[in-house]
């Protein structure tokens, strides 16, 4: 995960190599730091003339210099590609951890993978969308889809569970009543209590079954890279409908512009909404144990 961007007053130095702090892979691939837009738009033609000659070399009927040539630019767009694969790899860690699984979760990375993998293979250069924009969305289905096989849910049943949690995190501290949740979801209490326990049993299953095996009580994960749930909560609380931009800007996993493309709005309004969940973190009771986590990431 590349350094949080939070304090802002701070350089940030971009190492186009391997994440640093430790060496990261994501179902087989070497995790990079993040590329800016213009290292992106960059990659964009290369990867254009690469599929073009690829498919020029199907087609076959080539002399040689014309078959070396196309070769030639088949390799480097594959290369541009898993460069900007290995490069958006951290989108997928993002999916699986704020939803509070450890990353080791063998099942959540492969789907992230798969689908960021498919997103590469659907992506039109071309139209000028970031790949990271267009990245997320398939990311955070398949992880979703790989949730809820987990936990043996229906799709109907998913959508209701991921309403809930919505729900929840627009007070972390209230508690909400049965009677509450089941207005809110447009559904009966009894319905609502059957979700209740869909999230309940859902969240269950965020720990290893190992823990369980060994006789060691549920815990969340205590790696550094992970965030513990504490503070997605705490943010969650600060930063409320903004958690998930403040997030992605604060670990540059999106631009501003990419952010507010995303929310339908402008940058400018955008920036105002990111310096709100900002000045919320200075101010927060809990601003320097939130530094000192941030810090060590």
């Amino acid at each position: 995960m590349a350094k949080p961007n939070v304090t802002f007053e701070r350089g940030y130095s971009r190492d186009r190599g391997v994440v640093s702090k430790q060496l990261r892979t994501v179902g087989g691939l070497r995790m990079l730091q993040p590329l800016s837009a213009d290292e992106e738009r960059a990659l964009l033609p290369v990867i254009t003339r690469g599929r073009d000659a690829a498919r020029r070399l199907d087609e076959g009927d080539l002399d040689v210099v014309t078959t070396r040539s196309l070769r030639r630019e088949r390799e480097e767009g594959q290369r541009a590609e898993s460069t900007l694969l290995r490069a958006t790899c951290g989108l997928v860690r993002l999916r699986v951890v704020e939803r509070g699984y450890r990353f080791g979760n063998e099942e959540l990375e492969a789907a992230g993978v798969e689908g960021l993998v498919n997103a590469l293979h659907r992506f039109d250069p071309e139209k000028g969308n970031r790949f990271s924009t267009y990245a997320n969305y398939w990311i955070t289905k398949l992880v979703n889809q790989a949730i809820r096989q987990q936990a043996g849910l229906s799709e109907s049943e998913m959508d209701y569970v991921l309403k809930l949690q919505k729900l929840l995190r627009t007070d972390l501290v209230k508690h909400f009543s049965a009677k509450e949740i089941a207005t809110s979801l447009g559904v009966s209490l009894t319905k609502a209590r059957d979700i209740v326990q869909m999230n309940h049993d859902l969240v269950n299953r965020r720990f290893e079954s190992s823990d369980f095996e060994h006789g060691v009580e549920a815990r969340a994960s205590h790696d550094v890279h992970e965030p513990p749930q504490w503070v997605i909560e705490e943010l969650r609380r600060l930063c409320g409908d903004d958690f998930d931009a403040f997030w992605q800007y604060a670990f540059r996993t999106m631009s501003i512009e990419e952010i507010a493309k995303t929310k339908g709005i402008s940058r400018q309004a955008m920036s105002k909404r990111i310096e709100k969940c900002r000045k919320a973190v200075r101010e927060s009771a809990e601003a320097e144990r939130l530094q000192g986590w941030l810090d060590r990431q």
